[in-house]
């Protein structure tokens, strides 16, 4: 299993039947296709539209239906499609129960950097600033390092996206919980020893006696 997979599959347990549920662009939207079973979720885009879906099948995507980073996308029967003003309302009034977002750096105190990329052009944060902002419940979907380098560190040195403490942190080798009074190793995944997610981790981590294995669906 890749581990974009793993982070996709793990991430997907942690919603709720009837949650109202925005992803970011890239990683976050493969979350579409690991709900359990019998869940149902709401999936919103901030461009502008709450019952979006995976494509059911390649060849079928529609110009006009996009998500926020304008990859095609389908709608469930009975989906929403508004502006983006009434969009940013619900995100921004509280009405999202969770984001699931992509990251460049996580810190010791749960803080989230994740949209000036090093020496690349980018036009802005986009709705990240918002949805960190806004959202109930924050889920940092990200892999563990960059090109060896750790991405969860003592102090981020990018632009930081919210000064909120996210919620949880999902990589393919642990789940991490930020709180007051630190950063919880609450899983590692299946073959990943503690001391290896550890080692990957520029900021300290508070190590239970007993960390379980990441189980994930089959």
């Amino acid at each position: 299993m890749d581990e974009k997979t793993i982070i996709a599959k793990r991430v997907a347990q942690e919603l709720k039947n009837g949650n109202l549920v925005n992803l970011g662009i890239g990683l976050p939207t493969l979350v579409t296709k690991y709900l359990p079973d019998g869940v149902q979720v709401f999936f919103q885009s901030e461009n502008g539209v709450i019952g979006m879906q995976p494509l059911p099948e390649p060849g079928v995507a529609a110009e006009a239906l996009t998500d926020a980073g304008g990859t095609p996308t389908s709608i469930i029967p009975g989906a929403g499609a508004f502006d983006s003003v009434t969009s940013f309302c619900l995100i921004r009034g509280g009405h999202l129960d969770v984001t699931v977002l992509g990251g460049l750096q996580v810190d010791e105190a749960g803080q989230l950097a994740n949209w000036m990329v090093p020496g690349k052009m980018v036009p802005g944060m986009g709705g990240a600033m918002d949805l960190v902002s806004g959202a109930k419940r924050v889920i940092v979907a990200m892999t563990h390092t960059a090109k060896g380098a750790p991405k969860i560190l003592k102090k981020c040195n990018l632009p930081l996206t919210s000064v909120r403490r996210v919620d949880l942190i999902v990589t393919e080798l642990a789940v991490i919980q930020p709180t007051d009074e630190g950063l919880v190793l609450l899983e590692v995944a299946d073959g990943v020893t503690v001391e290896e997610v550890v080692a990957a981790t520029e900021a300290r981590l508070i190590v239970p006696a007993t960390v379980p294995t990441m189980q994930l669906a089959a």
